[in-house]
């Protein structure tokens, strides 16, 4: 039977992130233009803008939040067709594929599952929980000015969800995007990916951005010769048009509206159409429509006082083998803050509303007498307070404190606190504490254990799961000659208690749902290194280390988290050639980690090390035009033995005592990472400014 993991949440997110633009920046940002006379750098060269870790525009340098920035650049130098795959090249982030069937999954801060990750869009909590696992693949990376990334919990900045980190996408503003842009790519399995672009001015003061973005993968691959689809076959299409408005006095506004419909199969290779819902032959078959509408206005006083709302609806049609699954969710979300600098005081205050509706054709949302349809409806209220207090050029305090409420879990209390100090512009030093908080839905985190006819059991009046969060950052700019190696190191240790978890195990005919007896750790440290060598050669490398692992009351035994590799790693080279053409060798390590064996299993319960490389050679010109090729996955690794059985995957010889003695069931979830093999990739681009 297959599962996938993934936890439906009710979001209760504050977002303090705006959208910035040129020229908001000019309205909140002065460049620091301190100078070594020494080392001929000043730090100007060397800041970063970052609107994540707190609420206004500032550069990172001042944020006493570590946020780490990656522009759209970045993300070019191994093009992929959706945000879920181009994130992995970010060290201690990693893209879970969480069914090896489908390909659906989630993605993973320091170890901890896709449900404690908040992904942003322009500030605004549009990726709603449902889409974590769904939608992720539908963000086109040509919508991307850059992403920034908060490793460790910030319910107190952004609510529930948001527990093991955020993750900002941050759209183009239309009234500086390039007039047209063109990308199209294909690779040798076939996968077509075409975006396009458009800017268009209206009057004077505003101005629309239209993209489009089509993915195509039809071609069944069985490398590994198991009848399985080695990837899932996908047709997706995203409308995206985002508004900005040039007002008085740099005031804000923006409004974004984005549909996205996919068709995403996997399955046996003579699966088609006819087959969906039967159980002649198996296949996993999803359809999605979402839509999004999401704004900014900031208004006509003297006051800075912002207004932000979003609305996501998110309908899934899907099939795994003869079992449906039909979800329906649609998420209101609004917030007004007010920010106000009082002498070395930058006060921000302000309210919150979510709205979450869920509704599924399982058990999970059924009344307590297990007939009724009582689909879930949750508002929560919020309000929340920061200061953010420069107390001198090397210190700076934040302190911060968030009120909400659920009708189910009441009062939810989240403080924050966050200093900085730099006593030059070479060492910087952070430290964060705080708290975090999950609101859980009565939902599963199993679709296939709700498909069949179980009784929802809550043992007790659950409490929301809580989280205790330290972090340590350094940053250390070393000169070398008239440029700078930038190490980036960073340690961090969260306490979670409360943990809600569903448990299908006691009694075959009950969901039990209780907070866990115990406690989970997740510990670690992480180190980034940049530099850019005086002959055209840059590099980017990065380590992680976790220890992510629960602990249950009465026991000695840990119980180790599952994809959460002890060691894993990036590396990034660029080299330059003349006459613009340029190199880049990118790619991940991970370490063995811990994966969902069954009883018996003849499969490793730890996967192998293994590294995911890429290469890319590209030329642009001056005509705009830009070629690149290359070839991903160089190793040319894939898992061993991905799927359980799969040559009876409705379980017809179960109990046969000859055929299967261990009573092995078909399971989809043992795969840790992709099984498409090595391929070449070919794609051309245009720009005009």
């Amino acid at each position: 039977m297959k599962r996938i993991l993934f936890s439906t949440v009710l979001l209760s997110s504050y977002c303090f992130s705006q959208e910035t633009d040129s020229l908001s920046l000019q309205q909140h940002i002065k460049t620091d233009s301190t100078t070594v006379s020494k080392a001929k750098i000043t730090t100007s060269n060397i800041e970063d803008v970052v609107i994540t870790g707190t609420i206004k525009p500032t550069s990172r340098s001042k944020s006493p939040v570590a946020v780490e920035i990656y522009s759209q650049k970045f993300f070019q130098k191994n093009p992929t067709p959706s945000i879920f795959e181009a994130i992995a090249m970010v060290n201690g982030v990693k893209p879970q594929l969480n069914c090896s069937v489908c390909n659906t999954g989630d993605i993973h801060i320091n170890g901890l599952e896709g449900p404690y990750t908040m992904i942003l869009i322009d500030g605004m909590p549009i990726v709603s929980s449902l889409s974590t696992v769904y939608g992720l693949s539908g963000i086109p990376n040509s919508l991307v000015d850059r992403i920034e990334v908060v490793k460790g919990p910030a319910s107190s900045i952004y609510g529930s969800e948001a527990m093991g980190g955020v993750i900002n996408i941050i759209t183009k503003n239309a009234l500086t995007a390039p007039k047209l842009s063109v990308d199209l790519m294909t690779s040798t399995w076939s996968e077509n990916n075409f975006d396009l672009a458009t800017k268009f001015n209206v009057g004077k003061n505003a101005a629309s951005l239209l993209s489009l973005n089509y993915f195509s993968f039809k071609e069944k691959i069985d490398r590994n010769k198991d009848n399985f689809t080695d990837a899932a076959l996908q047709s997706r299409v995203s409308i995206f048009n985002k508004w900005n408005f040039q007002r008085k006095e740099n005031r804000q506004a923006s409004f974004a509206m984005r549909y996205l419909y996919e068709d995403r199969f996997g399955g046996e290779m003579q699966w088609n159409r006819s087959h969906r819902g039967s159980g002649d032959v198996y296949g996993e078959s999803i359809y999605t429509n979402r839509a999004e509408v999401f704004g900014l206005y900031q208004w006509p006083l003297k006051e800075y006082i912002v207004t932000q709302f979003s609305y996501n609806y998110h309908d899934q049609n899907s099939f795994y083998g003869s079992n449906p699954y039909n979800a329906l969710q649609k998420v209101a979300f609004a917030q007004t803050y007010w920010s106000k600098k009082l002498g070395k005081h930058d006060i921000t205050s302000g309210v919150t509303f979510k709205r979450t509706f869920y509704d599924d054709n399982t058990p999970g949302t059924l009344s307590g007498d297990g007939v009724t349809n009582e689909p879930m409806k949750s508002p929560i209220w919020g309000a929340f307070v920061q200061d953010q207090w420069e107390i001198n050029d090397k210190n700076t305090l934040l302190v911060g404190y968030r009120f909400d409420y659920d009708k189910i879990h009441h009062e939810v209390h989240s403080p924050r606190f966050a200093w900085k100090f730099s006593p030059n512009p070479y060492h910087t030093l952070r430290f964060n504490f705080g708290t975090g908080f999950r609101v859980v839905n009565l939902f599963t985190e199993d679709h296939a254990a709700l498909t069949g006819s179980r009784e929802v059991l809550i043992k007790s009046d659950l409490k929301p799961e809580r989280s205790v969060n330290g972090n340590l950052n350094y940053i250390w700019k070393i000169p070398v000659g008239s440029r700078l190696l930038q190490l980036d190191a960073s340690a961090f240790y969260t306490y979670f208690s409360n943990k809600i978890v569903g448990d299908f195990d006691t009694d075959p005919d009950k969901i039990i749902y209780d907070n866990l007896h115990g406690y989970g750790i997740s510990r670690g440290a992480s180190m980034n290194v940049d530099f850019s060598f005086s002959f055209p050669l840059s590099v980017n490398l990065g380590v992680t280390y976790l220890d992510v692992y629960q602990k249950f009351d009465g026991e000695n035994k840990k119980s180790q988290q599952l994809h959460a590799p002890k060691w894993s790693g990036t590396y990034n080279l660029t080299y330059k050639f003349p006459n613009n053409l340029t190199v880049d060798f990118t790619g991940q390590f991970y370490g063995p980690m811990r994966l969902p064996v069954l009883p018996n299993d003849y499969r490793p319960e730890y996967s192998p090390f293994y590294s995911l490389a890429n290469i890319q050679v590209s030329k642009s010109f001056k005509s705009g035009f830009e070629v690149y090729c290359g070839i991903k996955n160089l190793f040319n690794f894939t898992p061993k033995d991905p799927l359980m059985r799969p040559f009876d995957p409705f379980d017809k010889s179960v109990d046969d005592p000859v055929s299967n003695p261990n009573h092995y069931t078909f399971d989809t979830t043992y795969g840790y990472a992709p099984m498409q093999r090595i391929r070449g990739f070919l794609g051309i681009k245009y720009t005009l400014k």
